[in-house]
């Protein structure tokens, strides 16, 4: 991804915080987390955004006749609908006393839960990540275990659809709300089978909003829920639930407070249920969900940056390009100029002298993450105008976004 900088680089310290957006969706920023992966392996993820705070408060009125269910009365209606999803992971592994290597064999263990008559079931991507064809187990409320195959995946959102016979099951689908009635404060259960614990129920409350975390993949997943609802691993896949009985989330990773990811700490992570609806479509019918691409990772220009006398006061600053990118082809440019970031325990650095984008198609860039958001609106192959400032010149220069690959490129 980012190339290291040459030996005659300078370094300076700078009081900033880092909050870089790979133009397309990907994100690094300061705190690392473990993402609650039932398979054994581990992946870090950030958070970089500040907890959103709603204006109407936890106790504003809503017009649904529905709020108010206990946590009891949720658990004996939608509990039947979470199921316990098994697969058996098949991994090559070195070893030194045979050159050809050998294969070690795990099962990997998380939740899901119905969403239709018609058997199909969500859950998260890297539950059933690299599992044995064939091997996929659910199990329900009956305790009846069949087989399930997966019908669609979208790494990027860590979101993954499969499908059983509902032949003689009797499922109990989830209703889905929506992520964009939750507000701070509001109440969460969580269903799912933490460290094999099938069907277990906790509570908790939104504790914030609009958290951003990283797919196993590289890539940014947005707006993304927190609560405190406890969260374990084998939880990944499993719904969190409003106080109306409705999903909002999908219960996808946890903070660990730096330790080793074996247990809560009350800071869980839950994909908004509008993710999972706005490719729902695409997944049902196995289609690759398609993404634009950049293909670089900026700074948001702000008045944290105003030591620096930019020649702009608002914008993106390019941190990297990677190579042979949209962003690579169209000429866009990154700095070598490496600003070692104080104030931070991780030792975080900040490229300065890029290019600075300040428009995309004519309409005005404030952040980074709005630089992003622009780019996901287009669809690969559409061209846009980006007017960038280099060394105080404004250029616009064209770009023909591409589509996002599979993983980020990391060397």
């Amino acid at each position: 991804m980012s190339q290291p900088p040459s030996s005659n680089s300078k370094t300076i310290v700078l009081p900033l915080l880092l909050a870089a957006l790979l133009g397309g969706g990907v994100a690094a920023g300061v705190t690392a987390f473990i993402v609650d992966d039932s398979g054994g392996d581990t992946h870090t993820t950030t958070v970089i955004r500040q907890p959103a705070i709603s204006s109407q408060g936890a106790n504003s009125k809503r017009s649904n006749a529905a709020e108010g269910l206990t946590a009891a009365d949720i658990y004996q209606r939608y509990a039947p609908g979470v199921a316990f999803v098994r697969s058996e992971i098949t991994e090559q592994t070195q070893n030194p006393f045979d050159p050809f290597g050998g294969t070690q064999r795990s099962e990997s263990t998380g939740s899901g839960f119905v969403i239709d008559a018609g058997g199909d079931i969500l859950t998260n991507n890297h539950v059933i990540d690299g599992a044995t064809p064939g091997s996929i187990t659910v199990q329900l409320a009956d305790k009846k275990t069949v087989k399930a195959t997966v019908v669609g995946k979208d790494p990027s959102t860590d979101l993954a659809l499969l499908k059983v016979d509902p032949e003689g099951l009797a499922l109990k689908p989830l209703p889905l709300g929506s992520s964009k009635d939750v507000h701070v404060g509001d109440p969460t259960i969580a269903i799912g089978n933490p460290f094999g614990l099938d069907r277990t129920l906790t509570t908790g409350v939104v504790s914030a909003l609009q958290r951003q975390i990283q797919a196993p993949n590289g890539f940014a997943i947005k707006d993304v829920i927190q609560t405190d609802a406890a969260i374990n691993p084998g939880n990944s896949g499993g719904p969190l639930i409003d106080s109306a009985g409705r999903v909002i989330g999908i219960n996808s990773q946890i903070e660990t407070g730096g330790g080793s990811g074996q247990g809560n700490v009350g800071i869980g992570f839950a994909v908004p249920i509008d993710t999972a609806k706005s490719i729902l479509e695409n997944l049902k019918k196995g289609e690759t969900v398609q993404r634009a691409y950049l293909g670089i990772t900026s700074l948001t220009v702000d008045g944290q940056l105003d030591a620096l006398n930019l020649p702009v006061n608002h914008g993106a600053l390019v941190q990297t390009v990677e190579p042979n990118s949209p962003a690579d082809i169209a000429g866009l440019k990154a700095g070598d100029l490496q600003a070692t970031l104080s104030g931070s325990s991780s030792n975080d650095t900040v490229v300065l002298g890029g290019d600075i984008i300040t428009k995309v198609d004519g309409k005005a860039i404030t952040t980074s993450d709005q630089l992003s958001q622009l780019v996901t609106n287009h669809k690969p192959g559409d061209k846009v105008k980006i007017e960038i400032v280099r060394k105080k010149e404004t250029k616009t220069l064209t770009v023909t976004l591409g589509k996002r690959p599979p993983a980020l490129q990391t060397g």
